[in-house]
């Protein structure tokens, strides 16, 4: 069984865990860090970047998180996930974890009020996504090797690079697993290439 965690200090953890179980592999809340251990792989869910800054500091969960990057194991950010793997954030000095070759703006499409869903397309996932964006950021630039999945309105929303998959919107707040079954199979093909 494919054993997916899920970043439980902040945001939106229960519906990623529903979302995981929906698509037939394990889900595991974590809240320290010796729990990253046994994980195939790691959801960093939506929430508020800067708080869940200060609890991954807090709970001294900053090295052990760089070191599952380190692994090969795939990592997925949502929204303030996705501000956490960037390597860069614009008017930020420095990167969180700083994994993923990708250059994020925080708060690109507005304040909560300004919340709104409309239909993706998504390269590698399908047509009509329901995408629900909340305070949500989005890429600026992309490195070398960064696949662009999704963009709305000329913005980057959806990204891969390597075994990081960041994305601005909360896929887990729709009834559409189809990016979360994208995720688990970058997990389960990691597996396979680990055991190879």
């Amino acid at each position: 069984m494919t054993t997916i965690g899920v970043l439980a200090l902040q945001g939106a953890v229960r519906e990623h865990i529903r979302a995981i179980e929906s698509v037939g592999a394990k889900a595991v809340a974590i809240k320290y860090k010796e729990e990253l251990e046994d994980l195939d792989g790691l959801v960093l869910p939506g929430g508020e970047s800067t708080t869940m800054r200060k609890l991954i500091d807090r709970y001294d969960m900053m090295p052990a998180l760089r070191l599952f990057a380190t692994s090969g194991k795939p990592m997925f950010g949502t929204c303030a996930g996705l501000i956490l793997l960037a390597n860069n954030i614009v008017d930020y000095k420095e990167p969180h974890v700083g994994v993923m070759g990708v250059e994020v703006e925080r708060n690109s499409f507005g304040r909560q009020v300004d919340s709104f869903e409309v239909l993706l397309n998504l390269k590698g996932i399908g047509a009509e996504f329901p995408a629900v964006f909340i305070r949500a950021p989005h890429i600026v630039n992309v490195g070398e090797g960064v696949d662009v999945l999704g963009k709305y309105e000329g913005r980057i929303v959806l990204a891969r690079d390597g075994q990081f998959l960041g994305c601005s919107f909360h896929p887990e707040l729709t009834e559409d697993t189809r990016i979360m079954k994208y995720f688990v199979n970058m997990v389960k093909e990691s597996k396979h290439s680990v055991l190879a």
